[in-house]
């Protein structure tokens, strides 16, 4: 599961999730990725979900990318508490994503294969999602 080495601080407010990602926009590393069309705080537990899906689709050839990092905690009070007594405990690592961002990025595999994969991770994924090519790769 992915989550951070080590923090500066263990508890981070949620905060506001607005406007077009400006970062992470392009393929840079594979041919094809998976890019999000709507803004949503991803679980470590569903990227990782996702990356299985489509690596065990291509039976583990290719290469494939994770674009994106849980690096936000989570928090939560446990159930029946009363309110009060402050901020809950971490209980897992989130990332945040907005519209636009590559989340995934797969190489190495023929055009059929890879838009299966990528179909399969997006099924796994709290967010709407969409295939794109690198911009210099002419489909075959």
């Amino acid at each position: 599961m992915l989550s951070p080495a080590r923090e500066k601080y263990r508890k981070q407010q949620r905060g506001r999730l607005k406007g077009k990602a400006t970062r992470k926009t392009e393929v840079s590393f594979g041919d094809y990725g998976l890019i999000s069309l709507e803004r949503k705080l991803i679980t470590n537990r569903q990227i990782e979900a996702a990356r299985v899906a489509m690596t065990r689709h291509t039976r583990r050839g290719g290469k494939v990318w994770i674009r994106i990092f849980p690096d936000k905690p989570y928090t939560k009070k446990p159930a029946e508490t009363r309110m009060g007594k402050g901020k809950g405990a971490p209980e897992y690592w989130v990332a945040p994503v907005k519209p636009g961002t590559v989340l995934f990025e797969l190489g190495g595999v023929p055009f059929e294969a890879a838009s299966e994969a990528i179909a399969l991770a997006g099924s796994k994924l709290p967010v709407k999602t969409k295939l794109i090519a690198r911009r210099n790769l002419a489909r075959g």
